[in-house]
């Protein structure tokens, strides 16, 4: 039999409120704590933290408060910036290139809902990666949903709601996101 957890990492429907996910939701949620607590001067402390979060070697900067749901299904490039109040919710993978910088109070949900209250009583939930390539500007505020893309060298303009794939070297806005312009 298939766990929640297979379920939630092969991109299949799953049952959130599965005592295994909520016990891995609840470890990332004391090391977020335990990371926005610390002093900006402890830097070798708040790089432990992160390792032990998102288990790899490359040293972001993250602003505090940072929240996540997992830590283990980010996967960050060298040289990403996340200022103050990023959230990612990694039931699916979130992979973030080389060299993106992303503004303050930024949200990266890979997860949704069903429309059927009746399901999301029963904690059904389902989840689709998002890929930022390298070079990207995510300005504040911005809401990147399940399931997109946004290619090399994009710009997403503060506030918006990307809901679709960005093109390469484009600049998007608006709810939801429109291309405004090549970015040549």
């Amino acid at each position: 039999m298939i766990s929640e957890k297979q379920k939630m990492l092969s991109g299949l429907p799953f049952n959130a409120l599965d005592p295994e996910l909520v016990k891995e939701r609840k470890r990332a949620k004391a090391l977020c704590f335990e990371y926005n607590q610390l002093h900006p001067d402890q830097k070798g402390m708040r790089q432990q933290k992160l390792s032990k979060l998102l288990g790899q070697g490359f040293k972001p900067t993250i602003e505090p408060n940072f929240q996540c749901d997992y830590g283990y299904n980010i996967q960050l490039g060298e040289n990403v910036y996340i200022n103050h109040n990023g959230t990612i919710l990694d039931a699916a993978p979130v992979t973030i290139g080389n060299n993106v910088m992303i503004g303050p109070n930024v949200v990266i949900s890979t997860t949704t809902h069903p429309l059927l209250a009746s399901e999301r009583k029963k904690g059904t939930t389902e989840a689709a990666a998002i890929t930022i390539a390298q070079d990207v500007w995510i300005g504040m505020g911005a809401t990147i949903l399940p399931g997109v893309t946004i290619d090399e060298g994009a710009v997403i303009a503060a506030g918006s709601v990307v809901t679709k794939n960005v093109a390469k070297q484009t600049l998007v806005a608006g709810v939801p996101a429109k291309m405004l312009k090549k970015i040549t």
